[in-house]
C-alpha cells in the first residue's frame, strides 16, 4: 500500500505516527523498569491480527491521533524529564520509518535515554536496517515457530519465520549490556497459552539453540479469555466457521487461564533446555491490570503515571 498516498495497509494506518498514550509504567521487567520505570509510547494500529489481543482498542479499534516529529519529540523529552529509565515504543513495527525520524527528532533536542523496541516480532529486516542505529534494546515477542499456530490465532501463517529471522537481527546489531538497568541487547518475551504447552516447548527449544547466552528470555503467563479476546478474533477476518488451519474449521480460543499444572510444567521445560538467564511471570490470573485506553491513565495509578494521552 502506498500510505504516503493516505492509503491503509492491514495495520490500518496511513503513512501517520499515532499515538494512544505514554506514561511512566512500572510494570515490566526489572531491568527494563528499573527504578524510574519504563517511558512506555503506545502506537495505534498493528501489523498482526492476533485473536486473544489485550491492547485491541490499539490494533483494531483505531484509538489514538497523529503526532508531528516534534510533538513526538516532546513526549519523548517529557518522559525523560519525569526521571524514565528509557523510551518504550510498543507495537511500533508499522511505523518505524515515522518512529526514527521522531527519536532522531528527539535526540537533537536533548533525548540521551536508551530506546526500547517493544514488538510483536513480526518485524522485517527493512525496518530493522532503518532502526538499527536507533534502537538500544529490543523486546520482541516469539509468540510460536508454528505456521499453523501462527495462521489461526496471529492471523500470519509466516509469522515464525519473520519473527525468528528478526530475533537473530537484532542480536547481531546489539550486545546484551547490563548495569542497573538493560543498555544494550535483546529480551525476548513469550506468552504461554493454556491448552498449548507444545507450542511453548517448541519456542523454548529455539531460544536455547539460538539465543541462549546472547539473550534473555522474558517467559510470561498473563493470558486473558476475555471477553474483549473473543471479540477480536471477528475483527481479524475469522468467523465461526472459517480460520487459517487447513481442514479444521475452528475458532475457539482457549477459554481460561494457564493452571498450575501447566505452569509447573513450563518451569520443568526452562531446566530441560538448561535456560536461566532472564525471567519468569509469577502465575497470573485476573484481568484487573488489563489496560483501558479510553482513560486518561490506562492502568492503575500503581503501575503507570501518565505523561501524554490523545484525547489531552
Amino acid at each position: 500500500m502506498n500510505r504516503l498516498e493516505r492509503q491503509r495497509g492491514f495495520c490500518g494506518e496511513t503513512a501517520d505516527l499515532r499515538l494512544a498514550f505514554a506514561g511512566i509504567h512500572k510494570g515490566e521487567e526489572p531491568p527494563i523498569t528499573g527504578a524510574g520505570g519504563s517511558g512506555t509510547i503506545f502506537v495505534s494500529g498493528c501489523n498482526l491480527g492476533c485473536a486473544f489481543c489485550q491492547n485491541y482498542q490499539l490494533s483494531k479499534e483505531s484509538i489514538g491521533r497523529a503526532v508531528s516529529q516534534d510533538e513526538f519529540a516532546e513526549i519523548c523529552l517529557a518522559l525523560q524529564k519525569r526521571g524514565a529509565e528509557n523510551i518504550n515504543i510498543v507495537t511500533g513495527s508499522h511505523a518505524a520509518p515515522a518512529l526514527a525520524l521522531g527519536i532522531t527528532a528527539a535526540r537533537k533536542k536533548g533525548l540521551y535515554i536508551p530506546i526500547l523496541w517493544n514488538s510483536s516480532g513480526y518485524d522485517g529486516m527493512e525496518s530493522l536496517e532503518i532502526l538499527k542505529d536507533i534502537v538500544n534494546v529490543y523486546l520482541p515477542d516469539i509468540k510460536t515457530i508454528d505456521s499453523n499456530f501462527a495462521g489461526r490465532f496471529f492471523n500470519a501463517p509466516d509469522y515464525g519465520k519473520h519473527a525468528t529471522a528478526a530475533i537473530l537481527k537484532m542480536m547481531e546489531y546489539r550486545e546484551l549490556r547490563l548495569e542497573e538497568t538493560m543498555l544494550s541487547g535483546v529480551m525476548v518475551r513469550h506468552l504461554v497459552i493454556p491448552g498449548f504447552l507444545e507450542n511453548t516447548r517448541q519456542v523454548l527449544a529455539w531460544f536455547a539453540e539460538h539465543c541462549r547466552g546472547r539473550a534473555l528470555l522474558s517467559l510470561m503467563t498473563q493470558y486473558v479469555p476475555s471477553g474483549r479476546a473473543r471479540k477480536e478474533r471477528l475483527y481479524v477476518g475469522y468467523s465461526a466457521a472459517s480460520v487459517y488451519t487447513p481442514g479444521k474449521a475452528n475458532t475457539a480460543i482457549p477459554g481460561r487461564y494457564v493452571s498450575e499444572d501447566e505452569y509447573e510444567a513450563v518451569l520443568s521445560m526452562l531446566d530441560e533446555f538448561g535456560i536461566d538467564d532472564g525471567f519468569c511471570q509469577e502465575l497470573v490470573k485476573g484481568s484487573d491490570w488489563l489496560p483501558d485506553f479510553t482513560r486518561t491513565n490506562p492502568f492503575s495509578s500503581e503501575m503507570s503515571v501518565p505523561i501524554w494521552h490523545y484525547k489531552l
